[in-house]
């Protein structure tokens, strides 16, 4: 009896995880995404630009200065010029082909109204603050086509809240878009579902992911979706256990990558946090802290998962944010 009833369990649980989240139904039909816009010109932003442009998809790179979308394209170019590279090592025409062929699907505009005009889709990479967010959302609403999709790349805020300034017809065609740095390398996008967004919407920002050659996950929008959900109340544990004197920051890394075949321990992970976007320490109490103020009374995360530990806060009013500072729970100017 035991032995019939293991495999009817596992195929139910593979078939739950195989479906897509489903949200209510529309009359929205799933659209091709030919052009998508991305509003920021950082690390992340230029990022989706470049990996986009890669795969034949016209991309508007968007930014409140020259000076950003300059440094936007200087931060492509390099990711470029290693990538083609690798590809061509003996061949700089071929490295430079590589280079024509990318940029030649990329435009640039510092003026919000231009680059959503005639766009599929509007990606925000900007600043992970609720109401900059909100703001801008709220003014190309305004100015996008009605069947242009919006989404966000955030990390850690809810992306319900983020497109509540947005029409009721928008908040269909919005969703959440979570890359991870360093994008061209990295291959898992977070398509993020509202209970507010259609199912087409979601299932085009999937086809999306594939044109783009990443690996996609759909979730509902849950703290941290399935990421950092996961791994922000692990790495909270991980210091709660060195602060309680149970075992030392090297011992609790050693035993995670040895006994649990990771390839980064929690200590260093919190230090460098590659998928909180490279920022370390203060990061993650940033979000732990949001978390706190705003997810934990509607019932969205447990308080004891984020509760705040005193070691990593005192670590982050010392400046010691893990490695882009030097120090954090290792030193690493020795290194």
């Amino acid at each position: 009896m035991i032995g019939r009833a293991v495999p009817r369990l596992s195929l139910l649980s593979r078939s739950l995880v195989q479906q897509p989240i489903r949200s209510f139904s529309s009359s929205i039909a799933m659209q091709e995404i030919k052009t998508v816009t991305v509003f920021g010109a950082g690390l992340m932003g230029a990022g989706i630009v470049q990996v986009a442009a890669q795969n034949g998809v016209k991309v508007i790179m968007t930014d409140v200065s020259d000076a950003a979308l300059e440094n936007g394209r200087a931060i492509i170019t390099k990711s470029l010029t290693r990538i083609a590279k690798k590809l061509h090592p003996t061949s700089e025409a071929d490295q430079a082909a590589v280079l024509a062929s990318t940029f030649a699907n990329i435009t640039t505009t510092t003026s919000a109204q231009d680059a959503v005009a005639n766009t599929d889709l509007v990606i925000e990479a900007i600043v992970e603050n609720l109401k900059v967010k909100q703001d801008l959302f709220k003014k190309l609403d305004g100015f996008a086509k009605k069947d242009t999709i919006f989404a966000s790349n955030t990390s850690s805020l809810s992306v319900k809240s983020i497109g509540e300034t947005c029409s009721e017809e928008r908040q269909t065609r919005f969703a959440g878009f979570h890359a991870f740095n360093p994008v061209p390398q990295m291959k898992l996008v977070e398509i993020v579902q509202t209970d507010k967004t259609s199912d087409e919407t979601r299932d085009s920002l999937l086809e999306l992911c594939k044109v783009m050659k990443k690996t996609s996950v759909n979730c509902k929008d849950t703290p941290g979706f399935i990421v950092n959900r996961l791994l922000v109340p692990y790495m909270l544990e991980a210091i709660r256990m060195v602060e309680r004197g149970d075992a030392s920051a090297a011992d609790v890394d050693t035993a995670m990558k040895l006994g649990a075949g990771l390839p980064m321990g929690p200590l260093e992970l919190s230090d460098s946090a590659p998928v909180l976007q490279f920022v370390g320490l203060d990061t993650l109490s940033a979000i732990a802290r949001g978390w706190r103020d705003e997810r934990v009374a509607t019932g969205e995360i447990d308080a004891k998962a984020v509760e705040q530990v005193e070691s990593l806060e005192r670590l982050v009013a010392e400046g010691k944010k893990g490695r882009k500072s030097g120090m954090g729970f290792f030193d690493y100017t020795k290194k």
